[in-house]
């Protein structure tokens, strides 16, 4: 019953909302699709559904303890997902594992390319997996798109693009959504990999895709905020950014939030068109290439001047900042009242949400420019040198 008042509400907001932009409650809307996208305690995307939110659903315990560690031969600087007691994690030397999130026991590994030999050169995974009910999809770094058999690790389809994929993929309803670097946003059938609708850019996409009202974003390489319509593909507004994007948007109603190459963090109304505030640290200048996670007060975010930094949602003024010892290009992630996020001086640190007070942090590696999932109540998360490790923690 669910399910099918769900598709049915879906579908009237896709019919209603490009007539009018106000038919729905942006705050109910928005929870509906939190609601949708974070199912039982799992992580399931880049930034934990639609919105990119980066907010858990699952609790953590206060001081975490290292469960188990997994070993890859080159780095892994993308999201992992949780999902049914498993982990699901792309990596640089060219495969998707499956683990056993209580063990870390692996239980499949699906390489990008068919050839066996380990010798042969086989192209990365650099963006986070989207976890479906049956299957795990993520782009590579020669832009192959996959689709693969979540029980089994094994191909269901692959779809060519024209450059490489960092964009982590969204889904609505049998759908998928994700970035290029052949300068295209692409929507593909999700049960076969046929191309529904592609649109050109003139800019690289790094982006995952926001998807609201029947709306996705393009914020990438060519300076451009575009809203893009899921169904057809068709560009509905475009708006001068001025500067190009590596970080992903993130939706809160009507406003969109994203940091950008130029040191600034913004709030834009994607339905006006206008640019509610602007949010610049007294650091200098310093770009954004983390991904923000948003609550209904706060806005949070790591930056290149190796803060990071808390802002009031809706003034955009500074709350409070937070120091490391290197680069903060880990999106950070939200559970309850507690931010954990990685920094470039190795560390994973554990900071409360209204303060920015450590509570809590711990050395895995040299570099952790990744972000963590979050489910099951558990905490996973990699690190991105060579000989890189996929890190679980836990109680």
């Amino acid at each position: 019953m669910k399910n099918i008042t769900r598709t049915f509400i879906t579908g009237l907001l896709l019919l209603a909302v490009p007539l009018n932009f106000g038919l729905l409650s942006p705050v109910n809307f928005l929870q509906a699709e939190e609601a949708n996208q974070s199912q039982q305690d799992q992580w399931l995307s880049f930034r934990n559904g639609n919105l990119l939110h980066g907010v858990a659903s699952s609790d953590l315990p206060r001081h975490l303890k290292q469960q188990w560690s997994y070993e890859t031969k080159d780095g892994i600087p993308g999201t992992p997902a949780i999902a049914q007691g498993r982990v699901y994690c792309g990596a640089l030397d060219g495969f998707v594992v499956c683990l056993d999130l209580k063990t870390g026991k692996e239980i499949w590994k699906y390489r990008s390319i068919d050839d066996p030999d380990p010798k042969k050169f086989a192209p990365g995974f650099k963006a986070a997996p989207l976890v479906t009910e049956n299957s795990i999809y993520i782009g590579d770094e020669d832009g192959f798109f996959h689709c693969i058999d979540k029980k089994t690790g094994k191909r269901r389809w692959k779809f060519e693009t024209f450059g490489e994929i960092i964009s982590s993929a969204s889904r609505i309803d049998d759908r998928v959504i994700f970035g290029s670097y052949d300068n295209s946003l692409y929507c593909l059938e999700l049960a076969t990999g046929k191309k529904l609708w592609s649109f050109e850019t003139e800019g690289y996409v790094n982006c995952s895709p926001a998807i609201i009202n029947g709306f996705t974003f393009v914020t990438g390489c060519d300076e451009q905020l575009r809203v893009v319509d899921v169904q057809t593909g068709k560009q509905i507004k475009k708006m001068p950014l001025d500067t190009y994007l590596i970080a992903s948007p993130a939706i809160w109603g009507d406003i969109l939030y994203v940091g950008t190459y130029a040191s600034e963090v913004i709030a834009v109304n994607w339905k006006t068109l206008q640019v509610e505030w602007r949010y610049r640290a007294a650091a200098g200048d310093f770009p954004y290439h983390s991904s923000a996670a948003i609550t209904q007060k706060f806005v949070i975010i790591g930056g290149r001047d190796k803060l990071l930094h808390c802002i009031n949602r809706k003034t955009g003024k500074e709350v409070w900042t937070f120091a490391t010892r290197g680069k903060v290009d880990s999106s950070p992630v939200v559970v309850n009242n507690r931010i954990y996020f990685g920094s470039d001086d190795g560390h994973l640190y554990g900071v409360e949400l209204k303060t920015g007070k450590q509570f809590w942090k711990t050395k895995i590696g040299r570099k952790v420019p990744g972000s963590a999932a979050v489910g099951e109540k558990h905490l996973v998360i990699g690190t991105a040198e060579t000989g890189g490790k996929i890190f679980c923690f836990g109680e």
